[in-house]
């Protein structure tokens, strides 16, 4: 028996993709490493589900801090128009976020250091204080589960995950 699937009178079985069944060993190792991404994202997830409830933030609130962390410790500055490209939102909406932000104390609009006209967003130290505070078990539990590798294998996974993030969000 064939199954369609429509939808607002659409054949949907043209459009979804087969459903792939590993075949070779290599197959069943790629299918492993998929569903182990899928399992981490999961865990990301609850984990940070739980931060933005411990900080009393929305989700949109929390994912700008990471993104403030994130490029703090590459030493990259980050514009409000940055934090709108990352999160997909308009300036509007940044704009209200940064306002939240600013009020509640975890981060400050500074003047751009080498372009007057231009502005940076910055941690406060109040928030880099309760973003350690509240994600810095977490933190350490993957710092002493990454010791475990040595360095080829650490350098493997490292570029494996820039391949990831590159091919699922080449905007990164």
């Amino acid at each position: 028996m064939t199954v369609v699937r429509c939808y607002n009178g659409f054949d949907m079985t043209s459009m979804m993709p087969e459903r792939w069944v590993p075949q070779t060993e290599h197959e069943h190792a790629v299918m492993r490493v998929l569903t182990s991404i899928r399992a981490m994202s999961d865990a990301m997830e609850r984990m940070h589900s739980g931060m933005k409830d411990d900080m009393d933030m929305n989700a949109t609130d929390m994912a700008a801090l990471r993104l403030l962390i994130i490029r703090e410790r590459q030493n990259r500055l980050v514009s409000p128009s940055d934090i709108a490209r990352h999160l997909r939102i308009s300036t509007a909406s940044t704009t209200k976020l940064l306002d939240r932000l600013v009020d509640s104390g975890h981060v400050e609009r500074r003047a751009h250091p080498t372009d007057g006209r231009g502005r940076v967003v910055v941690l406060t130290e109040v928030a880099r204080s309760a973003f350690f505070r509240v994600f810095g078990g977490h933190l350490r539990s993957m710092r002493e589960m990454a010791a475990r590798y040595d360095e080829a294998e650490l350098s493997v996974v490292a570029r494996f995950l820039d391949d990831l993030t590159e091919t699922m969000d080449p905007h990164s």
